[in-house]
C-alpha cells in the first residue's frame, strides 16, 4: 500500500531537488507529447534546450535570451514576494498591459520632442505607477472589504485587455498609420527607445532592472524588517500578529511592489522589443512569471536562474516552431507541464512517500 506521511519538518534536499526533477519529467512527458504529434521528441528537445545556445544561429538566440527573461524575472520577483506572505496576486499580466499603457502615453504626448534625459525616465514612472494602481483594486479591495484577491486581480487581466484594445483602437492610435490599429513605433523615436545598451547582447533597460530587482529583493527578504514580516506572515499568519505585522498594510504594500514591477516590465517592453501599443501586445508574461517564482523556490537568484529557463524554451519553442512545424499550443503545453510537475513532486518537500512497512524519502 502505498501512502504519504507528513513529514516532522519540510526537507531542504526536496526543496532544492524538486525543480530539476520537474525539468526532467517535463522533458519526458514533453517528448511523449511531441511523439504523438509526429515528431522525433529527442530532436523537438533539442531544439528547445540545445540549439539556442550551442547551435548554428547560437548567437542570434543568446542576445534573444536576456530579451525574453527580464520582464520574466521582473514580474517574477514581484510576485513572490506576495507569494511568501500568502497573498495570490494572479493578475501581473493585466498590471504589465497597463504599465506598457501608461509609459507608452507619455513618451507619445511629447512626441517629436527631442530630450531624452526627461522623457525616458518620466516613461518609467508612469509605467510603475500604471502597474501600481491596476494592483491597488484588488488590493485595496481585499483589505477594505476581504475580497478573493485571486478572483479579482485575475478578472482585471481581462479588463486590462480591453482596454489595450481600446488605446490601440483610439486615443494611442497612429494618426499617420492610415488608419491600421496600433500606436507609433517607440523604437523610431529616440526619446522614447528602449534600444539594446549593448549590440548584439540583447541587455537593455528592462534587462538591468530585472538584476536590480534580484539584488533588492534579496536584500529586502534577509536585512530589512518588511522581508522579515512578509516571510514570518507566510509561515504561521497568527505569531505574524503577534509580532505587530498589520496584515491589511502588508496586503497593499506587496500588491503594490508587484504591481509596479509588472508595469515596469510592460513599460520596458512597449519602448524595446514590441515598439508600439497593439491589440496583441500582451504576450502571456505575466502568467508565464508564476511558473519562474515558484520554480525559482520564491528565491531571488532562484528565479533569476528560472526566468533564464523558461525564456530558453520561450525562443527554443520559436525555432521547433519555425524549423520543425510543432504547433504553438504544443509549446505552451510544454511550458504549462512544468508548473504541473513541480507542483506535483513539490509534494515531497512535506511528505514522504511509505510504501508498506518500508520508506522511500
Amino acid at each position: 500500500m502505498i501512502r504519504l506521511e507528513k513529514r516532522p519538518q519540510p526537507s531542504k534536499a526536496w526543496s532544492y531537488a524538486t525543480p530539476l526533477l520537474a525539468v526532467l519529467l517535463t522533458m519526458v512527458a514533453g517528448g511523449v507529447l511531441f511523439a504523438i504529434l509526429g515528431k522525433d521528441p529527442l530532436l523537438a528537445i533539442r531544439t528547445i534546450f540545445w540549439e539556442p545556445l550551442f547551435g548554428e544561429f547560437g548567437w542570434y538566440y543568446r542576445g534573444q535570451l536576456l530579451i525574453k527573461a527580464g520582464p520574466l524575472v521582473l514580474i517574477a520577483i514581484g510576485l513572490s514576494l506576495g507569494f511568501r506572505a500568502g497573498i495570490w496576486n494572479i493578475g501581473a499580466e493585466g498590471q504589465y498591459i497597463m504599465g506598457a499603457i501608461f509609459g507608452a502615453a507619455v513618451g507619445l504626448a511629447f512626441y517629436p520632442m527631442e530630450a531624452r534625459w526627461l522623457i525616458f525616465p518620466l516613461m518609467i514612472l508612469a509605467g510603475a505607477f500604471g502597474g501600481f494602481v491596476w494592483a491597488m483594486i484588488p488590493a485595496l479591495l481585499k483589505s477594505k472589504f476581504n475580497t478573493n484577491e485571486i478572483l479579482v486581480s485575475l478578472l482585471l487581466v481581462y479588463v486590462a485587455e480591453q482596454f489595450l484594445a481600446s488605446m490601440a483602437l483610439g486615443l494611442l492610435r497612429n494618426p499617420e498609420g492610415s488608419g491600421f490599429p496600433g500606436s507609433r513605433n517607440l523604437q523610431q523615436y529616440a526619446s522614447a527607445a528602449n534600444g539594446e545598451l549593448i549590440a548584439g547582447s540583447g541587455l537593455h533597460w528592462g534587462g538591468v532592472a530585472a538584476l536590480i530587482a534580484v539584488i533588492l529583493a534579496y536584500i529586502l527578504l534577509n536585512r530589512h524588517m518588511l522581508g522579515f514580516q512578509i516571510r514570518v506572515t507566510g509561515e504561521s499568519p497568527r505569531a505574524a500578529r503577534f509580532a505587530g505585522v498589520k496584515p491589511n498594510l502588508l496586503v497593499v504594500v506587496c500588491m503594490g511592489i508587484s504591481g509596479g514591477l509588472a508595469g515596469l516590465a510592460g513599460m520596458f517592453e512597449v519602448a524595446g522589443p514590441a515598439g508600439q501599443i497593439s491589440i496583441d501586445f500582451n504576450s502571456g508574461y505575466g502568467f508565464t512569471a508564476i511558473i519562474v517564482a515558484f520554480l525559482g523556490r520564491l528565491h531571488p537568484v532562484g528565479i533569476l536562474l528560472a526566468g533564464l529557463l523558461l525564456a530558453l524554451t520561450y525562443i527554443g519553442g520559436e525555432a521547433a516552431q519555425a524549423n520543425l512545424g510543432l504547433p504553438a499550443a504544443a509549446i505552451q503545453a510544454f511550458q504549462g507541464m512544468l508548473l504541473f510537475f513541480l507542483l506535483a513532486v513539490d509534494v515531497l518537500t512535506n511528505f514522504r512517500v511509505r510504501i508498506g512497512k518500508g520508506e522511500m524519502a
